[in-house]
């Protein structure tokens, strides 16, 4: 597995921050070389039968889509998750290509990449997260790097399972 390099080639903190975002994300996208079709769709863990590559892989998606476009920019929330149905994006991940779905994750970080660029990092969220609390464009890199670390740690579990591969 192949990922950049987490230097950043700046030492300031907007470079520092998006270094690390960009290197979880390639991280993702590294556990999910030479992965099957049929691999990337098989739950692995008995208690968690919403956990397959694929489903992370469109979790990490549409999780950035809500915290840039839904709480940053304040649009509406059109996600494919329902007060029914909290964790569709994982379930219905199944249904598309791997491929589709990380080509899709590595377009949507370009936007993002060019938002974030155009903003201040102290910029304040349009929407509210709770308690009329609007984090900030760093506490929302912050927390997508450590939501994306978190989960490729689910993905070395996965492809460890999977096919014995490592690192």
């Amino acid at each position: 597995m192949t990922r950049i390099d987490d230097t950043p080639p700046a030492w300031d903190e907007r470079t520092q921050l998006t270094t690390f975002l960009d290197y979880a994300r390639d991280t993702a996208r590294a556990k999910c070389d030479g992965v099957s079709a049929e691999d990337a769709r098989k739950a692995l863990l008995p208690g968690s039968p919403l956990m397959t590559v694929s489903g992370l892989i469109n979790h990490l998606r549409w999780v950035e889509y809500y915290w840039f476009q839904v709480v940053f920019l304040g649009e509406e929330d059109a996600g494919p998750w329902t007060d029914e149905d909290p964790d569709r994006e994982m379930r219905i991940a199944v249904d598309f290509p791997l491929g589709q779905l990380l080509d899709e994750y590595a377009e949507q970080s370009a936007r993002y990449r060019a938002l974030v660029a155009a903003n201040a990092l102290d910029r304040r969220a349009d929407r509210a997260v709770r308690d009329d609390v609007h984090v900030d464009l760093r506490w929302i890199l912050l927390h997508l790097t450590e939501e994306t670390a978190r989960h490729n740690g689910h993905l070395d579990i996965l492809r460890e399972l999977l096919d014995g591969t490592t690192g």
